[in-house]
């Protein structure tokens, strides 16, 4: 076996990313950006209120004098000539300040009487006057090549003008689900001998978080010639399968030798983690191959530990990024570790981090709870409530 750090290194190091495509800005959100995106206008377009109020000179506002508004300004529909001598325009946010105008008056401060209007004292220093430009200009870079369109880099990029941009092409996923015993949800009360498959909805609802399209799901039993049939089919489907479940050694453990025939190759066959033992990867075929532990608590770690950063990896983004850790106080007191890195699930309160009470592999109800994963090394010393300790977003 061998620790978490090689096993990501040699995953990564066989990844290659997928070709780009362009696409309408309004279906970007959650992409992975194949070009550097720079801006293709001032903002502001010009010079432009902060407020509602009067544009206005300033040392005419502060004298005290009554001036004549000779117009208003909205955003959008701007008043065209220069303000004169002793004259004030309405003016809405947004709105172009009139050349000529120095200060934007806040209307708080404004005494308006028919077509005059003077201000009161007080109305302070700020001209609440937004430059053209002071957000960024023409040309600006905006976002580099690499980065996933979260809302926030969605503004910006819509923000720049954008009609279209290149991303990586989404990855195809496929899931196969083995086990004899495991039935869609809702047909399990019928047999005693039957168990709902739980782990292909969590495996694939976090992989559609990392932009990836989910082609179809395979639910198998433990039949070598029909699973070969089955891996043969998945990766005619798609750029990626994630296999979950029969990574072990029982007799009916069929995960890698249902890919045989289609020449599968290992970056890693075992990693040193608990949960998630048995996890792998490798390429078949052309295509890369996750494979994952059966049991739902393990699968939903290894997926958000492996397949994160592996598809994020395929889209020529950051992978690392993703299995960043940040530090964060423990809200209880935490045993010695054991031989291998473990990862606790765990959820955050303001208290701190406080792992879920049934850490076993098995274990479903607590995944509800768990929004983080403690990252603990191997043979990791007793820690007291309050210690900081390493964690992952789950």
């Amino acid at each position: 076996m061998i620790a978490f750090d090689e096993a990501m290194s040699r995953a990564l190091s066989m990844v290659r990313p997928l070709e780009s495509e362009r696409v309408a800005v309004s279906d970007a959100r959650g992409r992975v950006l194949a070009e550097t995106v720079h801006a293709e206008i001032d903002a502001p377009r010009a010079d432009i209120s902060a407020m509602d109020g009067y544009a206005v000179r300033l040392d005419e506002a502060r004298s005290g004098q009554s001036l004549k508004v000779v117009g208003e300004a909205f955003a959008g529909t701007p008043f065209t000539a220069p303000l004169g001598e002793g004259q004030a325009v309405r003016i809405f946010t947004g709105a172009h300040v009139p050349a000529g105008a120095d200060c934007v008056v806040m209307q708080e401060y404004a005494q308006r009487s028919g077509d005059t209007v003077t201000f009161g004292q007080g109305f302070g220093p700020s001209r609440h006057i937004r430059k053209r430009g002071g957000d960024f200009a023409a040309g600006a870079l905006m976002i580099e090549r690499g980065t996933r369109l979260s809302p926030a880099a969605m503004i910006a990029l819509a923000g720049a003008d954008k009609a279209d941009v290149a991303v990586a092409r989404q990855p195809r996923v496929a899931i196969i689900v083995t086990g004899e015993e495991l039935v869609s949800p809702g047909s399990a009360a019928a047999s005693a001998n039957r168990q709902p498959d739980s782990a292909s909805y969590g495996v694939a609802a976090l992989a559609e978080r990392y932009g990836v399209k989910i082609v179809q799901i395979f639910r198998a039993g433990d039949d070598l010639a029909a699973l070969e049939d089955i891996a043969t089919h998945a990766l005619s489907l798609a750029d990626c399968v994630i296999v979950i479940g029969g990574a072990s050694v029982g007799e009916r453990d069929f995960a890698k030798p249902m890919f045989a025939g289609a020449e599968l190759e290992f970056a890693f066959s075992k990693v040193a983690i608990k949960p998630g033992k048995p996890v792998w990867f490798g390429t078949a075929g052309g295509r890369y191959v996750l494979g994952l532990p059966g049991n739902p608590g393990s699968a939903l770690v290894t997926a958000r530990l492996f397949a994160a950063p592996l598809l994020i990896a395929l889209q020529g983004g950051d992978a690392p990024a993703e299995i960043q850790t940040v530090p964060l106080p423990l809200a209880a007191a935490l045993e010695p570790g054991g031989s291998r890195e473990t990862f606790l699930r765990a959820r955050l309160d303001q208290a701190g981090l406080k792992p879920v009470a049934n850490q076993e592999s098995g274990a479903q109800a607590p995944l509800a709870q768990s929004t983080w994963l403690i990252w603990r090394e191997a043979h990791a010393q007793a820690q007291a409530a309050g210690a900081m300790v390493r964690a992952i977003p789950l």
